[in-house]
């Protein structure tokens, strides 16, 4: 699925496959860390404009997935917003009452990620994309 969204998304600049499930999805390009090859995800983001937000769900019912890692070890890296515009972002772990605030919205956007969040024992980060 993730690699057909890609290609559509791509060719299409954002105009299909640019949603999954009614949310809106980015293109986040990261490099993994065992292999130093670059890497593509689509993901769903909220705009919370200047940032953009994702949140870490599904890598294993107790397990963050390879792209958070990835993401993470990364100072900056870009992503691909629909139309085909390109951002270069800073990533940071939202806590507290950001982190709080962030996931009542992406929930809304996104209600999957509530249920999913009820069936894990870990707390889901949730990752702000700063402008870099």
């Amino acid at each position: 699925m993730a690699r057909f969204n890609k290609w559509l998304f791509r060719r299409t600049k954002g105009r299909r496959g640019g949603t999954f499930l009614g949310a809106p999805v980015l293109l986040l390009d990261h490099v993994g860390r065992r292999t130093g090859q670059a890497r593509t995800n689509p993901l769903i983001y909220l705009d919370d404009a200047p940032n953009l937000v994702l949140v870490a769900s599904k890598g294993g019912i107790d397990v963050n997935p390879a792209w958070f890692h990835n993401l993470m070890a990364m100072s900056t890296t870009e992503v691909e917003l629909p139309g085909g515009v390109r951002r270069r972002v800073r990533p940071r772990v939202a806590e507290g009452e950001e982190r709080a605030a962030l996931w009542e919205r992406v929930i809304v956007l996104y209600p999957p990620y509530a249920d999913y969040a009820k069936r894990t024992e870990r707390l889901i980060p949730v990752i702000v994309l700063e402008p870099a």
